[in-house]
């Protein structure tokens, strides 16, 4: 299949959510077999608007329909600086006043942006003690899926903007003075370890940035291919999941699906590029139901139509990277 079908492919899914709907309805999929449902979505602290609080009465719906167990924020969750701390104003009017549906009151597991680095980060952090719900226990840390009964997954959530270049240019920026302070060589080697010990026969890694992208503003992170990869591939991860560009992605490279769900709010121009399986620059968030065998993947929109689906087979992983 040429880039030129693929395009043409997507661009009918893009247009025609329920068509979609009707291959894979991926809530009832769930529902009918053991899996790990939850939600994720990055970008999208803007005190309700660019489709802000469509997007979350969307979410709490299939939440609700599918028993999403937990929600995965990949950073930039306050625009434009982050908070400055845990009585910051936004922790209310960009979350607890938006994200309100009671499916939704789950543990949400967050990641820092580089929107994040402008602010005071610590303080999200911090705020995981002030509330029922939001867990960030760090700037990077292992989540695993025994936690939510399901053992066959261990997930990684990255700190990513400390290993982008240009934001230590500026050095007296809030960024660059807030980046400056963390050791990347201790993270990637974190990331290393953990991954070479898990056991697990699902491997997931989250991250705020992207590896590869077709966004119109951001698209691939050189630092990222060059640094995360490598890992990534040397022990089988099957995805990776992240925003930073305000679209919805899905593209495979060799062994790894790279999953962009940076469409929480606000949205800008996408274009495939060379393995995209789909691109759609629209507000929404991504349901994903894993199994022992296969990750199945949604994307919804601000209005709750599924305009794309996938299912993502571990057999397929497997023999990918041992080809």
């Amino acid at each position: 299949m040429t880039m030129l079908d693929i395009s043409r492919r997507d661009a009918l899914i893009g247009l025609s959510g329920a068509a979609v709907a009707a291959t894979l309805p991926l809530t009832k999929a769930a529902a009918a077999a053991p899996s790990l449902n939850f939600l994720v979505m990055g970008d999208w602290g803007r005190e309700g608007v660019s489709h802000q609080r469509d997007v979350a009465g969307q979410m709490g719906r299939i939440a609700q329909s599918a028993n999403a167990r937990f929600v995965v924020a990949v950073g930039d969750n306050f625009y434009e600086n982050g908070v400055a701390s845990v009585q910051d104003p936004q922790w209310r009017s960009s979350y607890e006043d938006v994200y309100v549906a009671p499916s939704l009151q789950k543990p949400w597991h967050a990641l820092l942006g580089n929107h994040d680095y402008k602010g005071t980060p610590q303080a999200q952090i911090d705020y995981t003690a002030h509330s029922s719900r939001w867990k960030m226990p760090a700037r990077y840390y292992q989540l695993s899926g025994a936690d939510y009964g399901m053992p066959a997954v261990d997930m990684f959530m990255l700190d990513t903007s400390p290993l982008v270049h240009s934001y230590r240019k500026n050095v007296e920026s809030v960024i660059a003075k807030n980046v400056a302070s963390q050791d990347v060589a201790a993270q990637l080697a974190w990331l290393d370890r953990g991954l070479a010990a898990s056991r697990a026969p699902w491997k997931l890694v989250f991250g705020h940035h992207t590896i590869y992208s077709g966004g119109s503003t951001h698209g691939n992170t050189p630092e990222l291919i060059e640094q995360v990869k490598p890992i990534l591939e040397r022990h089988g991860v099957q995805a990776y999941i992240n925003g930073h560009d305000h679209d919805m992605q899905h593209i495979r490279v060799g062994a790894i699906d790279y999953i962009c769900t940076g469409a929480g709010s606000e949205v800008r121009p996408v274009s495939p590029i060379d393995g995209t399986l789909f691109s759609l620059s629209r507000s929404g968030f991504s349901h994903l139901a894993l199994s022992q065998d296969a990750l199945a993947l949604e994307f919804r929109d601000y209005t709750g139509a599924q305009v794309y689906a996938a299912s993502i087979a571990r057999e397929r992983h497997a023999r990918a990277a041992a080809g």
